[in-house]
């Protein structure tokens, strides 16, 4: 069986549409519905029920996404041990959102590399959709992410609760309003909907972002307020380049594990879940991870 084929029904079944599948594994939408076909053939089952809005797994689709994992996961694993230099027993990936990667993924690599020195590690920075599909396929381990979105075969757990704040490049004494140069930055729909309460008179911004990191570098460059958790700015607070926003809400953000809930090694697999939390609790209180 084709393992090429099989990555294709993952894709077809996590987005329930030939043409999106095409466009994320880069092939044609006519690739994509022969790969399904000659599964399909192989299996002696339809794997989808095809309409206008897109395709759904069938009964049989559904059986089949259980071992397809199994077996992407089970040959990528396999694919990448037998690549292993000389003194590496083996692979664990890990996979963070891009707002999330500079605070955790390096401590965590330095914390993983001084307890289990013969695991190589490969680390990825994404978006959650493309996290989480590299999960499904066995491409990473773990995943740390704020908007997990659930599959079968997968597990979802809380990492941390951060803090977002509100902070302005200028201190208060200076009496200008924030909401003069506020920069929106989008921290996921909940945030959104928090957000549209807290101020129903703010209307559109000048300038909004979808990534964190480059809402807070604008703000550093150019001045201006804007929302972000409260460890990535504490450093820039203590260093009066920004300033807490007086009497502004406080909102809560979520970040989550996600991990498969039968893994290769499982041993290693909680070695690197205690590796994030604590990374994750020191983090939160700006110290080292222990």
């Amino acid at each position: 069986m084709n393992t090429d084929h099989i990555k294709t029904f993952l894709e077809v079944a996590a987005t329930g549409n030939f043409l999106r599948a095409a466009e994320r594994l880069n092939v044609t939408q006519s690739t994509v519905s022969a790969r399904i076909k000659a599964l399909e053939d192989q299996l002696r089952q339809p794997l989808f029920t095809r309409g206008r809005s897109g395709v759904e797994l069938t009964a049989a689709g559904q059986q089949f996404l259980r071992h397809a994992l199994t077996v992407v996961r089970a040959w990528e694993q396999a694919r990448q041990e037998l690549a292993l230099p000389k003194g590496l027993s083996a692979v664990f990936g890990l996979g963070a959102q891009f707002s999330l990667w500079q605070r955790l993924a390096v401590a965590w690599a330095s914390w993983m590399r001084a307890r289990a020195p013969a695991v190589a590690l490969r680390l990825e920075a994404d978006y959650s959709d493309s996290l989480m599909q590299q999960l499904a396929n066995g491409l990473l381990d773990l995943c740390v992410m704020y908007v997990p979105r659930h599959m079968p075969g997968l597990r979802i757990d809380k990492l941390f609760e951060e803090k977002l704040v509100l902070v302005h490049s200028a201190p208060p004494e200076a009496g200008r309003d924030w909401r003069d140069d506020y920069v929106f930055v989008h921290w996921g729909a909940d945030f959104c909907e928090a957000h549209s309460k807290a101020f129903p008179e703010l209307g559109p911004t000048a300038v909004s972002v979808g990534l964190g990191l480059v809402g807070l570098q604008f703000i550093l460059e150019n001045g201006g307020a804007g929302y972000f958790p409260l460890p990535m700015v504490q450093p820039l607070i203590g260093a009066a380049k920004l300033f807490r926003v007086a009497d502004s809400p406080v909102f809560s953000r979520p970040a989550y594990l996600v991990y498969s809930e039968k893994p290769a090694d499982e041993a290693l697999l909680e070695l690197a879940i205690e590796g994030l939390r604590r990374v994750a609790a020191a983090d939160a209180e700006d110290g080292p991870a222990g």
